[in-house]
C-alpha cells in the first residue's frame, strides 16, 4: 500500500490544521495506522494511532486532548486533526501502516510497515 500525506503547512500558535493520509493499491481496512512527526534534530515520534480492526486509538502525552486520529467510511483516509497548536508541534509529519495483529503498539515506528513521504507543519509563535 502506498501512502500520501497532505495538508501541512505554516500556522499561527493556537491554530488548527487537519493532515490526511491517503492509501493507494488498498485501504486502511485491517490495518493500523499511525502518525508520526519528526523535527531537526530530534527522533522520530509518534503521535496519534487507530486500530481499524477495534477502532481503538492511542496518543502520545504530548498531543492528548488536541489532536484527534480518525478515518473516512471508506477506510481510503485517515485524518489527524490538531487543534491548538504549539511551535514545538513544529516537524514533518508521516503517516504509517501496519497490518492489523503485527505490532505491539502502533505508535513505535520500527513496527510499522509503510511509510508516506511526510508533510511539513511549521507553527510560528
Amino acid at each position: 500500500v502506498r501512502l500520501v500525506e497532505s495538508g501541512g503547512k505554516l500556522v499561527q500558535t493556537g491554530g488548527s490544521l487537519r493532515l490526511s493520509c491517503e492509501a493507494f493499491g488498498d485501504t486502511f481496512d485491517d490495518y493500523a495506522i499511525g502518525w508520526f512527526r519528526q523535527a531537526p534534530g530530534k527522533e522520530r515520534e509518534g503521535v496519534a494511532c487507530l486500530s481499524s480492526s477495534d477502532l481503538s486509538t492511542e496518543y502520545s502525552d504530548s498531543v492528548k486532548g488536541r489532536f484527534t486520529i480518525s478515518s473516512d467510511d471508506a477506510w481510503k483516509k485517515v485524518f489527524l486533526q490538531m487543534n491548538s497548536l504549539k511551535p514545538e508541534d513544529t516537524g514533518t509529519y508521516f503517516c504509517a501502516a501496519v497490518p492489523e495483529g503485527d505490532y505491539n503498539s502502533c505508535l513505535e515506528s520500527d513496527y510499522m510497515d509503510y511509510w508516506g513521504q511526510g508533510t511539513q507543519v511549521t507553527v510560528s509563535s
